[in-house]
């Protein structure tokens, strides 16, 4: 036997992006947790602030710094760990941990490689190598070649024949990959997936679209025991990425004998490879006959079965399938991998049997992925091998058809219940199949109901789709089930059946013509009532001890009522763009500060990738959809005594799940249900954009001219007034959506008709839009003080979505008297709003220059001209930068905010009020795309936010914390080398500084002719390029394509013409990741990174960083 290590490092997964969201987040936490158990000494290294797991209580020592081999070659050095255990950190721990090996960092150190050895990491990764072993124990591959040149691909494609799927090797989320049906898609997929690759090899093979796909989750340990913890079955055939693919589990269409025969090929795999701890692997299963019938040679001829791909480490189907059977799979691996076997290790679940067990399911799991066209129509919305999910979410009832409804609805797309359709589906006359998209697209599973509504039989619908009939037949007993009441009378059974299929209030009203409420008045008067089931990994053969509960319509309830004090935390559902794991980070710090107070926490949320929805995280789990009838469901569920007295109601606290929750608000204070914290009335204040105007008059606020507005004409006249450019927003939504700058009454009559329906019939703001400098604030109210933990600049000025720009704390360019002015402008609001607990201020400073460089800043220089203050939106919420400022300034807010809630007063909790002292640090936050994923969506920056997660950098001055910041966020300009530069003609002007600081450290220059002119001008040296791809060779895109330029300056203006003259520009940049700037701020503020402070940054752990004010310490677990 080995030694146990003493210390070890674990690689966080970076920033959310699509392919790799915060599944990684759950289980390094939750191994973290696991390895100090064992009294083992735990280093993190990530670079996402807005995690559970870069919290100062995760691990003993906590580095927020960029993923690279020299940042942890650093830390290495300093902390001398035994071990590195790079499982837990998705592709890039995988990544990273080859790179160390092969840089020779881990052996120059003696520091070994936990869970998967660089051999089997290697063997899984590399297609080659993997089907050597595959070939070797007797499993079916399907006929490919691994190649490195297009010739080779060439060549293999004429071997195999098409259709044949491409994958590149090392990528993630199927990045750059992609299914070819004919020649010209081949040809551009395999450069794409050339490029992808970091050893630029990809795997051509025969593609199996239309053959089932199933994943088994198995575990092993260092004495060969192996389980298999759950498997489970895409609805979606091959040819759609997994993270892509509607997924049930456990598997409903399988034999014993399949289900059996796939089980053991995965035991010998995982045992082949040598893995210790958790692994998935891919299986593709010749379909049953409906299908099988419409493919190329009927699925009959050659193995019954193909070995499609194995991940040796923690992926996204293990999150899920640790949530669908309460198996901690990342708990198991992370003891494990310091020489545990599964027969020694506890399950936390029962706390009396041991982890060697498979666990056994009494339920039905469906997750359903949550994609972004919602915001980005444009998309490219058609499914393939490579992934386009920004989440999912996870719903559990006792039967298949429940499970996938209430899943529908935990999705949480406005105005998009299950009997949502498009009309232009059904425009013409033509059969209702010509239009309808039942090919694999985000809308598909809407596109199967409505062709089952008309008559189309569920065995057509699996020839054309290669969804199992077993599928379509239980989506068709879903429309049957909307025939029966749309014709008989609600009676007490056929109530009762719908309710046991998964059918809402609401959606059995609309069928009847009847209000959701009225429905519920029914439902109660009939006792038909939800009851709750526990989630107990063993179907109930031993007594749980974990709270994790889901709703079904049955006789036993399992979840009593807790006693004594109580508060019900909503969660904020699936990570989306505008909504993401920062709520969830929130929701999970609320939960342990109510533990704190000893007041036991109850959650609601229906994500299976975060740590809320963890079997420890909180006094009580329950697994549910976000909507109203299921939240007054589990407030009912709850009460105490039976009458129905207000005096005992559960509580809700709603201030940190994002807009989900409080769009809930309004209807808990319709119901008089109480609400923890700021009350309904001064959310809808907030909110409501003429309340909030007429509140602000009140108390001499200033904010940009406007008015709200509930029709185009009404629109119109308030533009004309106020004078043009505006900005058009909905109320009550989030990340910006449906927001834009516009600039003529042409363009407002297009934006208005999406925002009116993006606001769900509320009024739509019209405001003035100003150019300056944004800035903004979150703090802490307790209804008397206010605590102001630190204020942050944004790099690019009003009118990019706060989510998109870099934040920068403190303000540095900030004057005494600006910096005096936000500061009592936030105390006035925050104490006459009479918040309790968090808001976040947003103002924009106008007058004098909007780019302000933070690297010149001295204290001759910080009075700037007279500048006016405004407010641009007041959230009565947390918002996302609270992990950010949490962790830069060491105010753990959502602690403060809870206690303050609790009727606690700040000036007791150690932090002071006003404007809490500056550490001395800087901290840098910057976005993160994931643009490449996205075809056809524009990566200009504006007022809707594009970004699916942040990085941060965070040091002693502003050159060192940007530069780390950009380097995670993979900005970093290249030491040397040429940009390309597209500057509109607003921001002419202000490019002066720019191009010199890229002359001065000896860039060469390439430019449109109009940017070109003026660098011309200033007697610099450029090559100037023809900006339409019809003028003659190269063009722009070739030298992005051609690789002669490593990064890309491309600023917009505000018409619509010139924005798609630069799309093809922008997306070039993107397909040859290279940074691409569409700021002309943020390209400034990259190329004053480039002194020499930028490149001799610190490496340190955060509790180096930020000092603690003396006191307590919070939040110990």
């Amino acid at each position: 036997m080995t030694k146990t290590p003493k210390k070890i490092l674990v690689i966080g997964s970076g920033p959310i992006v699509i392919g790799q969201a915060a599944e990684f987040d759950y289980a390094g936490t939750q191994a973290c947790k696991s390895l100090r158990e064992e009294g083992i000494k735990t280093i993190l290294v990530n670079s996402n602030p807005a995690t559970i797991m870069t919290d100062e209580d995760v691990a003993d020592s906590v580095y927020i710094e960029p993923l690279t081999v020299s940042v942890i070659s650093r830390i290495i050095e300093r902390e001398q760990p035994d071990a590195l255990l790079p499982t837990l950190g998705g592709q890039t721990g995988l990544n990273l941990a080859v790179e160390l090996v092969e840089a020779g960092v881990l052996e120059q150190y003696g520091v070994r490689l936990l869970g998967s050895s660089i051999d089997s990491i290697k063997k899984a990764e590399d297609r080659q190598l993997f089907r050597e072993l595959l070939t070797d124990i007797g499993e079916p591959t399907p006929p490919s070649f691994v190649v490195n040149t297009y010739e080779e691909a060439t060549e293999a494609k004429n071997t195999i024949g098409l259709p044949v799927v491409i994958r590149p090797a090392y990528t993630l989320g199927g990045t750059g990959g992609g299914i070819a049906e004919d020649d010209d898609s081949f040809n551009e997929i395999i450069k794409s997936g050339l490029s992808a690759s970091p050893i630029t090899q990809v795997l051509v093979e025969k593609s199996i679209v239309g053959w089932k796909e199933l994943e088994y989750e198995v575990m092993r340990d260092g004495s060969d025991n192996c389980i298999t913890i759950c498997n489970m079955e895409n609805i979606d055939p091959m040819g759609v990425h997994t993270g892509d693919s509607i997924v049930v589990a456990p598997s409903q269409t399988l034999s014993d004998n399949e289900y059996q025969m796939l089980r053991t090929a995965s035991l010998k795999i995982i045992r082949k490879l040598g893995i210790e701890g958790g692994c998935n692997v891919q299986f593709a299963l010749a379909p049953g006959n409906v299908v099988a019938e419409t493919l190329p040679d009927a699925g009959k001829i050659g193995p019954s079965y193909y070995v499609i791909e194995v991940n040796p480490r923690v992926s996204r189907s293990s999150a899920l399938a640790s949530k669908a059977t309460g198996y901690p799979i990342a708990r198991v691996a992370a003891k494990i991998a310091i020489g545990m076997t599964l027969d020694e290790i506890q399950n936390a679940v029962t706390q009396k049997t041991v982890a060697a067990f498979e666990p056994a399911l009494d339920y039905c799991v469906v997750k359903i992925p949550r994609w972004p066209f919602d915001k980005f129509p444009s998309g490219e919305r058609t499914l393939g091998t490579q992934m386009k999910a920004t989440g999912e979410v996870m719903a559990i009832d006792r039967t298949f058809e429940a499970a996938f409804q209430k899943a529908v609805r935990s999705l949480e797309i406005t105005n998009r219940s299950m009997m949502w359709e498009d009309p232009l589906w059904f425009s013409d006359e033509a059969s209702v199949l010509n239009k309808l998209p039942i090919y694999p697209n985000d809308q598909r599973l809407w596109a199967l109901l409505a062709g089952l509504r008309r008559n189309v039989s569920a065995d057509e619908l699996s020839r054309r789709t290669g969804i199992d009939p077993w599928f379509t037949r239980s989506f068709s007993r879903i429309i049957a089930m909307e025939r029966t009441i749309e014709s008989n009378d609600l009676s007490y059974d056929l109530l009762r059946k719908a309710k046991r299929l998964g059918f809402t209030d609401q959606r059995i009203g609309e069928i009847v013509n009847q209000s959701a409420k009225e429905i519920r008045k029914l439902r109660k008067s009939l006792n038909i009532k939800p009851v709750y089931k526990m989630v107990d990994t063993c179907a109930a053969e031993f007594e749980a001890q974990t709270p994790y509960f889901y709703s079904t319509y049955e006789t036993e309830n399992e979840a009593e009522p807790l006693r004594g004090k109580r508060a019900l935390v909503l969660g904020s559902g699936p990570i989306r763009i505008g909504q993401g794991i920062e709520f969830d980070y929130c929701s999970v710090h609320a939960a342990w500060a109510l533990q704190e107070e000893g007041v036991k926490s109850i959650l609601v949320n229906s994500n299976p990738e975060t740590v809320s929805t963890d079997f420890d995280t909180s006094d009580r789990l329950y697994f549910e959809p976000l909507d109203e009838e299921s939240i007054f469901d589990i407030i009912d569920n709850e009460r105490l005594t039976t009458d129905l007295e207000q005096g005992d109601d559960l509580p809700s606290i709603v201030q940190f799940g994002g807009q989900t929750a409080i769009n809930l608000s309004q209807n808990l204070a319709k119901e008089s249900m109480p609400i923890l914290g700021s009350t309904a009335h001064t959310i809808d204040v907030a909110s409501d954009r003429h309340l909030f105007e007429e509140f602000l008059r009140g108390i001499n606020i200033p904010n940009p001219p406007g008015g709200s507005v509930s029709n185009i004409e009404e629109a119109l006249q308030v533009a004309d007034e106020i004078r043009y450019p505006v900005l058009v927003r909905p109320s009550y939504v989030l990340g910006g959506r449906a927001m834009e700058i516009v600039q003529s009454p042409e363009e407002l009559q297009r934006y208005m008709n999406d925002a009116l329906e993006a606001g769900e019939g509320r009024k739509v703001l019209i405001d003035k839009y100003f150019v300056g400098k944004e800035v903004e604030v979150d703090a802490v109210c307790d209804g008397e003080s206010v605590l102001i933990p630190g204020i942050m600049e944004h790099v690019e000025r009003a009118g990019v979505h706060s989510g998109d720009s870099m934040a920068i704390y403190p303000g540095l360019t900030l004057t005494k008297q600006e910096i005096a002015t936000i500061t009592d402008y936030t105390t006035r609001i925050g104490k006459s709003l009479n918040i309790k607990g968090l808001m976040n201020i947003q103002y924009v400073i106008v007058g004098g220059s909007t780019y302000r460089s933070p690297g010149s800043i001295t204290e001759g220089t910080s009075e700037y001209e007279q500048t006016e203050i405004f407010v641009i939106e007041v959230n009565p919420r947390s918002s996302r930068t609270i992990p950010f400022i949490s962790k830069v300034t060491g105010v753990p807010m959502v602690n403060l905010a809870v206690k303050a809630m609790l009727g606690k007063k700040l000036a007791d909790m150690g932090y002071g009020t006003g404007l809490f002292s500056t550490q001395g640090i800087v901290g840098v936050k910057a976005p993160v795309f994931s643009m490449s994923k996205l075809t056809g969506v524009d990566t200009y920056l504006g007022p809707e936010m594009k970004s699916t997660g942040e990085v941060m950098g965070i040091d002693y001055n502003f050159e060192s914390a940007i530069s780390k910041a950009l380097i995670a966020a993979d900005l970093r300009l290249p030491e040397k080398g040429s940009i390309l530069l597209s500057i509109s003609d607003e921001d002419k002007k202000q490019s002066g500084q720019l191009i010199q600081k890229l002359i001065d450290e000896g860039y060469d220059l390439f430019a449109t002719e109009g940017t070109a002119s003026l660098i011309s001008k200033l007697g610099k040296k450029v090559v100037a390029i023809p900006k339409r791809l019809n003028e003659g060779h190269p063009n722009v895109v070739d030298i992005i394509v051609n690789g002669t330029v490593n990064a890309v300056v491309n600023t917009i203006t505000g018409n619509g013409s010139a924005v798609q003259d630069g799309f093809h520009i922008r997306r070039a940049a993107v397909e040859k990741r290279i940074p691409c700037f569409t700021s002309i701020d943020t390209a400034t503020a990259a190329a004053e990174s480039l002194t020499s402070e930028g490149s001799n940054y610190n490496v340190k752990t955060m509790l180096e960083y930020v000092r603690k004010p003396q006191g307590e310490s919070h939040n110990a677990k």
